[in-house]
């Protein structure tokens, strides 16, 4: 296309020739044709080619000279046939209604019941295995888990030595470990801080 177009001001009727609309009219019915041949379907066509001119027009009016009307016409009209292309084959899909059951989509994974309540299930277990915690130990790692504060800006706000905040994130963890496990599992029964069932 830019072999086609140069950018250059120049008035809508140049004196060495015909107005670029009066050069377009000529080749309406074969850009037609052309285009009925792609598409197989008249009206589509003539939509095509009536969206091929006012590109082209466009260009017109920019103030770039067009140095082949018939091949940027083409041109133009070669590449909404590409993008009507891809768009029909974005809309592609089959019916879900004519879908056996086996073969429809799952909806996601928030919008099945058992799923949300298999995630809520997996969040209490987990809120539960940190409430289980003793307190300092829970206070230093949902600083450090949820928080996001650094072992140094923990132990200065609890008052304790940065080794003794290690050992209470190293504990919160085994004990989301050890719950994760138990839910991996398959086991219902709840676990204390140290994953030891109860």
């Amino acid at each position: 296309m830019w072999s086609i177009i140069r950018t250059i001001p120049i008035p809508l009727a140049s004196p060495a020739g015909p107005p670029v609309s009066v050069v377009l009219e000529r080749y309406y019915r074969e850009l037609l044709n052309f285009l009925h041949r792609q598409v197989n379907d008249r009206h589509t066509a003539a939509d095509l080619a009536q969206e091929s001119y006012a590109r082209v027009l466009a260009v017109q009016r920019d103030g770039r000279e067009i140095l082949d009307v018939r091949a940027l016409l083409y041109r133009t009209a070669r590449n909404l046939l590409v993008d009507q292309h891809r768009r029909a084959q974005v809309r592609q899909h089959d019916d879900i209604d004519t879908l056996a059951e086996a073969h429809q989509p799952a909806a996601p994974g928030h919008l099945r019941p058992d799923e949300a309540l298999a995630s809520g299930q997996v969040v209490r277990a987990y809120v539960q295995a940190i409430e289980q915690l003793p307190p300092r130990c829970r206070e230093a790692f949902v600083m450090s888990v949820f928080d996001g504060l650094g072992q140094a800006e923990i132990a200065r706000r609890m008052g304790i030595s940065v080794s003794m905040v290690e050992k209470h994130i190293v504990r919160g963890m085994l004990a989301c470990r050890a719950c994760g496990q138990r839910l991996q599992n398959g086991d219902p029964v709840a676990c204390d801080d140290a994953g030891v069932r109860r």
